[in-house]
């Protein structure tokens, strides 16, 4: 019988659909799913022993479907409860469209992680399912080989699947591209440290808030304010009536002085010829001690203020402020013409080749910071690190804050370390060599994880970890990273970026 062109061409049609149907079929074994309760796995159908070709597909639980003949197992990584401790491999079994008892099925099976470990996986009954007897830890990216033999039968139906959850491909070259430093995990020396926020001050011990003592009118000032000085060096003078009435006082104890001294040796010479009384010789005597005493007393009060006795022929209410040792003028609080009181705190200078660095510490913290201990400072406005010990840790609480305040002398050379800055002082807790050690920029945030992304073939995945002590630059690893794994740690954010782009983000 002859076939028309238009029957032709619904035959290509129909057979071009059908063989799109059947493409259809081949591929639902691949890929990822995503079920309430469990994690979306790409599966691979797995040859049997007589060759038979075993489909997958989503099952009633959620899981990847594989069947055999009238035989079907349902392969699903569930989120348990905390009593089972995690994730957990679920299997059920149906045959000839029925339940099988899970008493009755074997299944042995080995998972191999992307970072190469392997992990033997063994199930036991749990209801109407088998469950494996070990958790499926996070990061849920493996390949797993599973034989599930039905009560009855010999020949086990094999099953292999796979998952993929936080991994990312990146090639060579992107990974150059990217500027990615790959470090090796390995055991390092960590110092634990405590952070105290803490504030550059000035070495009280060497400040001095500089008055003039006496009374005056200022005549002239010399120093500027921030300028250095020398001890000794003349920072202003002042016109003081004081200092002048004092000056007359020790000039005329002077003249009474030499008045007596002369009378004296008169008096003594008379006595000693036999000329003069003993009596007036003993009131010479004693009116010299009086003039010695006088003068010394008029020394003494000039001395107290910083001003000289002799005026070096200069007027007597002259009075020189001088620097009282080497520094920097902090504060300036005088003018010329202006009158300053005897106590008036006209200058501050500060010996700046020394500051403290002063912090609190909360009452829990108080065992950990003791005098003499090494602590590290590190400025939060600029890029600067110094070393020093505690000089200084109160033994009283504040009334108000409840803290103990602690300080740090610290040489201050280039005058890097100004008052006033913040820093954060860092007490070295304790120092100990651990097993695995990473750089600290190696850790990134995924959800409520810590993720650090080691390799693997064909790229990174996100593994979680768990840390412990901590120095700032190196974190120790309790769990998720073996010594010798090669790691991401410098620009890390790189992959949690293309991580987020794929859509593959995965938290608990």
């Amino acid at each position: 019988m002859a076939i028309s062109s238009k029957q032709r061409t619904s035959i290509a049609i129909i057979l071009a659909g059908g063989a799109l149907a059947g493409a259809a079929l081949i591929f639902t074994g691949r890929g990822n799913s995503a079920a309430e309760g469990g994690h979306g796995a790409h599966t691979e159908a797995a040859a049997h022993n007589d060759g038979e070709h075993h489909e997958s597909s989503t099952g009633p639980n959620g899981g990847q479907l594989f069947k055999q003949g009238d035989a079907s197992v349902e392969v699903l990584v569930a989120e348990a409860g905390a009593s089972e401790g995690g994730p957990r491999m679920r299997i059920w079994v149906a045959q000839g469209g029925k339940a099988v008892a899970p008493a009755g099925i074997k299944v042995s099976g080995q998972l191999r992680r992307l970072t190469g470990e392997k992990e033997p996986l063994g199930f036991r009954p749990a209801g109407s399912y088998l469950q494996s007897e070990a958790t499926i830890e996070e990061p849920h990216a493996f390949d797993a080989s599973l034989n599930v033999t039905l009560p009855g039968s010999n020949a086990p139906i094999a099953i292999k699947l796979g998952k993929e959850e936080g991994r990312v491909e990146m090639t060579p070259g992107q990974i150059q591209g990217a500027g990615l430093t790959l470090l090796a995990a390995g055991p390092e020396r960590i110092e634990a440290t405590v952070a105290f926020p803490g504030e550059i001050r000035f070495n009280e011990d060497r400040t001095a808030h500089v008055v003039p003592r006496v009374a005056g009118v200022v005549v002239s000032v010399s120093a500027n304010l921030g300028q250095q000085v020398k001890k000794g060096d003349l920072l202003a003078v002042l016109a003081s009536t004081a200092l002048s009435d004092q000056r007359s006082e020790l000039l005329a104890a002077q003249k009474r002085l030499e008045l007596a001294e002369s009378t004296f040796q008169r008096e003594k010479k008379l006595w000693e010829d036999k000329i003069s009384a003993e009596q007036d010789y003993l009131a010479a005597r004693t009116a010299l001690q009086e003039a010695r005493i006088a003068t010394q007393n008029a020394t003494q009060k000039l001395t107290a203020i910083g001003a000289s006795g002799n005026a070096g022929g200069k007027s007597l209410n002259r009075f020189e402020l001088r620097a009282p040792f080497d520094g920097t003028v902090v504060e300036k609080h005088l003018a010329l013409g202006e009158a300053v009181a005897a106590d008036a705190n006209v200058f501050i200078i500060s010996d700046l080749s020394t500051v403290w660095a002063e912090f609190v510490i909360a009452p829990k913290d108080l065992d950990r910071v003791r005098v003499g201990e090494k602590v590290k400072i590190a400025s939060t406005a600029f890029d600067g690190k110094a070393e020093g010990t505690v000089s200084y840790v109160g033994s009283l609480l504040g009334q108000q804050t409840r803290t103990a305040t602690a300080r740090v002398t610290l040489p201050n050379p280039k005058m890097a370390w100004r008052p006033g800055l913040f820093v954060t002082v860092g007490v070295t807790d304790s120092s100990a060599e651990v097993p695995v050690a990473i750089d600290s920029q190696a850790l990134q945030s995924n959800g409520e994880q810590q993720v650090v992304f080691v390799a693997v073939p064909g790229g990174f995945l996100a593994q979680p970890v768990k840390t412990g002590r901590s120095d700032g630059k190196l974190v120790e690893i309790t769990h998720g990273i073996q010594a010798g794994w090669k790691y991401v740690a410098g620009n890390s954010f790189v992959i949690k970026a293309e991580l987020g782009k794929a859509g593959a983000e995965h938290s608990h």
